[in-house]
């Protein structure tokens, strides 16, 4: 068993080394501990332990390439803040990178010298994968994704059950018999793609976006195979399984001949599909891709729905998923939408880049492990949305939206969680 485990540490040493580009040297290098970071951290804000500071990850790793790669770290490791890869710090890097960090980067921004702490955390994750050392429970639905096409492992009868459903409400909805949620169908423009917790937990978001397709006459098809936008893999560092789940959809696009995979509601998902998967591939995409956020909002510039918002009079406010505005630049768009959509809406303080993250983010959401950490973190989101007044918290992802709910329990906030979807199709 131990030589197992020493076996599994030299994959790690060796992944480790095969990775040193000139990205990973600086940013291992550096960190001038001037402590700001702490100051944008909501696990170091809320928790107050200085093992959780964005610099203390940083140096988690950096420690141990600095013990094996650098010559003053090999001759004199305890004069240089080296790092042994040892069962001691191997536990330090479980608690922290995956306990202790959504890889919001909202640290980034707030570092005096600009360190990638997100990349140098995932690069961290990266090398636990390689020893088998991911949290079991994030795992889980890593190997249900490469299994069965969806992490929530929903069969593929199930799934044709719940759309099969939907289909009827949807009729009676728009008062149309011939309304329909198409399911493999060919020959159309639009892929569009889900997270697995709408057709298990939140139904009535696929109701919303096929209401807003019927009324903008959209050509779009859903796969009962490939539908999953999520990608946990990027998160526990599975780079090929990452690369697994990207491909799936967009040989999906290709087989219905679709020339659009529309990204749906889930931060992650977008950032992971449209901006690190053709890395994965090796090459670009075949096809475009854009969030179901830009597609709703052109279709309101484009005159093809026509919300009223003198439907929505109760304040609403907007939730920033940190992967789809920080790191992924959609950030106007749900706010054009809203204002279009709602008679009262008010900011977050702070809101867009600045934004703090729900907490759900960096596969917490799926850690069961630290749970009770997550929610400890959750009370800065629910403070802000308190200071709002607000209603209704609009966010475009679904995984904010179940870490959201979570905080309108635990913290009695009173108010309504929804998709933009869903308040488009409210206000139609």
């Amino acid at each position: 068993m131990q030589e197992d485990l020493t076996e599994r540490k030299q994959k790690a040493l060796d992944f480790l080394n095969s990775h040193l580009n000139a990205k990973l040297i600086t940013a291992l290098n550096s960190c001038v501990h001037c402590g700001l970071c702490g100051t944008s951290c909501q696990y170091y804000i809320a928790l107050k332990e200085e093992k959780y500071m964005p610099a203390a990850k940083v140096d988690l790793v950096a420690g141990i390439y600095r013990r094996y790669h650098t010559f003053a770290g090999k001759v004199f490791p305890k004069l240089t803040g080296t790092h042994e890869l040892d069962d001691e710090t191997i536990d330090k890097m479980v608690d922290t990178l995956f306990g202790a960090c959504t890889m919001c980067g909202r640290c980034v921004a707030h570092c005096s010298v600009g360190v990638d702490i997100p990349f140098v955390v995932r690069t961290g994750r990266m090398m636990l994968q390689q020893m088998g050392l991911v949290p079991k429970s994030i795992q889980s639905t890593v190997d249900a994704a490469l299994n069965t096409g969806n992490n929530m492992a929903i069969s593929k009868q199930d799934f044709i059950d719940t759309i099969t459903w939907l289909n009827d409400d949807l009729q009676y909805e728009v008062n149309d018999d011939n309304a329909t949620i198409p399911l493999n169908q060919s020959g159309v423009k639009m892929l569009y793609t889900v997270n697995p917790r709408e057709p298990k937990f939140f139904p009535l978001s696929i109701s919303a976006i096929a209401k807003v397709f019927y009324l903008a006459k959209e050509s779009w098809t859903l796969s009962t195979d490939y539908y999953d936008i999520t990608n946990y893999a990027y998160f526990v560092g599975d780079e090929e399984g990452a690369r697994v789940i990207t491909e799936r959809l967009v040989n999906e696009a290709i087989k219905y001949g679709a020339d659009t995979i529309i990204l749906g509601e889930c931060g992650h998902g977008s950032r992971a599909m449209r901006w690190e998967g053709p890395n994965w591939m090796k090459e670009k995409y075949p096809v475009k891709t854009i969030t179901a956020v830009e597609l709703l909002a052109q279709y309101i510039r484009d005159g093809r729905i026509k919300p009223d918002k003198t439907k929505i009079t109760d304040l609403v406010t907007i939730h920033d998923p940190c992967n789809l505005v920080r790191n992924g630049g959609v950030i106007e768009e749900q706010r054009y939408i809203v204002n279009a959509c709602c008679s009262n809406f008010v900011e977050m303080n702070p809101n867009r880049e600045d934004n703090f993250c729900c907490g759900g983010g960096g596969g917490q959401l799926a850690m069961s492990e630290y749970n009770e950490r997550r929610m400890k973190i959750g009370k800065i989101k629910a403070d802000q949305i308190r200071a709002t007044g607000a209603k209704i918290v609009v966010t475009p992802c679904h995984n904010c939206v179940d870490q959201l709910n979570s905080i309108n329990l635990e913290y009695k906030l009173g108010v309504t969680i929804k998709t933009i979807a869903e308040i488009v199709a409210d206000a139609l």
